[in-house]
Order: structure tokens, then C-alpha cells, then sequence
């Protein structure tokens, strides 16, 4: 299966996974990326998997289906354009002999899913994760809780190290500079920080990026580490008793302030 970003708007990636005939895509905010990509590669849209009811996430999704009679799938506790198949955690999504597992990620919005794709034929895992997890960070809290953030990305973290991680935007080099400002001595941050800023020199894409250097770099996957904990509860001046949501909602509250 051949992977492709396909970029939409200002920095969004609508995915696309394809066999050579069929394609999956991702996200589709706008359906003429996704018309354009089938045209060129001369395939079949087989179906279209929706994480979230943004509309930079599902604004293509009613033209793509009416074109291609493809069958949607999307979070089952939001509304997106019908018609589609509701999921929620635990539940599968099958399509050209795949199968979606789909895991709760409730944060960014309420019922924001995320579809996970284990390794096959020497493939690495993939994982579509909307804007919950991004390259060097996470997705604003619009509609969820510190709570549910956290443990959404513990739910994702778990996941397989080689796990590609296909975020639905690229934020990568302004994450990564808060991600400086928390830990300025992660050597990992550093060495990533260089090799993004030179994909983007050339006009391609950070992304997608591996589970295992998230879990390095990424400053919310890593909020219970000591050096982030440090940085926290030095910018925040949280107490001594704040909790690991008070601390990541800290976190998340300094990115958001971040210039």
C-alpha cells in the first residue's frame, strides 16, 4: 500500500492510502485535492474515514461520496455528512482487505476518533490521528478536558515505536519550537528539529512521523517526565500538590499562549 499526503487549505493533509486501483483517504476538508489525486494515479475511491466533525476535516466528504458512491466512516457521538457508518472504540473499520482498529481519543473534541493500522507484509503500523496527536504536539482542547487529552494520548503512545503517526496538519516546525522552549537540552529534539527544518527547505513534508521519536521529542507525551515537570511548574508556578492533569493542562495552556 503507497502511502501519499495530499495537501488541502493552508497546512492540512488530507491521506491517502492506495493499492495502484483503490484508495482510502482520510479527512478529506476539501474534495478537489482528493479528485486530483485520483485522476493522476487513475484510481477508485474505495472509502473515506473521518476522525472528526471540523470542517477542515470533513468539508469534501458529502461532493467525494455523491461522485464515487464511497462509504464513510466516522465518529459515532458527532455529526458529520451523512450518510455514514458510526465507530467508536473497539470497533473495526474493513476496506481493501484492511482493518481499522478505532480508539476513543476525546479531547480535541468530544467524540474525536482515531484509526490504527497494524503492521502488515513489512509495512510499519499507521496511525490516522486527526488533530489529537501532532509532530512535536497535540491538538487544542475545544471541546474535551486535560483528563481526557492525557489519557487520549496515553491510549495513543502505547501504540508499536515504528508506528507511522499521520497527523492531520503541518505544525510541525511550531510545535517543535515550543518543544525547545520546554526542554532546550533534549539532544533528540535538537537532531529532529534540524532534519524537519530541512525536509521543509525543500518543500516536503515532516510528516509522517514515527511513534518512538514522539515519545522523545514531543512535549505532551512527555509531561510526567522530570524535565518537563521542571519547566512546567517553573513557568506555571503550579503547587506542589497540582496533579499530572493540572501540570499537563499547564502545558497545554503555556503552547497556547506561546509567541
Amino acid at each position: 500500500m503507497t502511502l501519499v499526503p495530499l495537501p488541502a487549505f493552508a497546512d492540512n493533509y488530507i491521506w491517502m492510502l492506495h493499492d495502484g486501483s483503490n484508495a482510502i483517504v482520510v479527512d478529506p476538508g476539501d474534495a478537489q485535492p482528493v479528485f486530483d489525486a485520483l485522476a493522476r494515479h487513475k484510481l477508485q475511491l474505495a472509502a473515506i474515514l473521518v476522525t472528526h466533525h471540523h470542517a477542515d476535516h470533513t468539508g469534501g466528504v458529502a461532493a467525494l461520496h455523491a461522485a464515487t458512491r464511497a462509504p464513510v466512516w466516522g465518529p459515532a457521538r458527532e455529526r458529520i455528512p451523512e450518510p455514514f457508518t458510526p465507530l467508536s472504540q473497539g470497533d473495526t473499520a474493513e476496506v481493501l482487505g484492511l482493518r481499522f482498529q478505532v480508539i476513543d481519543v476525546p479531547g480535541h473534541t468530544a467524540g474525536h476518533i482515531a484509526y490504527f493500522l497494524p503492521a502488515m507484509a513489512g509495512q510499519a503500523p499507521l496511525l490516522f490521528c486527526g488533530d489529537t496527536l501532532f509532530s512535536g504536539g497535540c491538538g487544542r482542547l475545544f471541546e474535551g478536558t486535560p483528563v481526557q487529552m492525557l489519557a487520549s494520548l496515553d491510549a495513543l503512545a502505547a501504540l508499536p515505536g515504528d508506528t507511522r503517526v499521520c497527523c492531520a496538519h503541518e505544525y510541525t516546525l511550531a510545535n517543535l519550537r515550543f518543544a525547545r522552549a520546554v526542554e532546550p537540552a533534549n539532544d533528540d529534539l535538537t537532531h529532529y528539529n534540524a532534519r524537519c527544518e530541512s525536509l521543509r527547505a525543500q518543500g516536503q513534508p515532516t510528516l509522517p512521523s514515527q511513534l518512538a521519536t514522539e515519545r522523545r521529542i514531543n512535549p505532551f507525551l512527555r509531561s510526567r517526565e522530570a524535565t518537563v515537570l521542571r519547566a512546567v511548574r517553573a513557568h506555571a508556578e503550579l503547587s506542589a500538590d497540582a496533579d499530572e492533569a493540572d501540570v499537563f493542562a499547564a502545558l497545554r495552556q503555556w503552547k497556547n499562549d506561546f509567541r
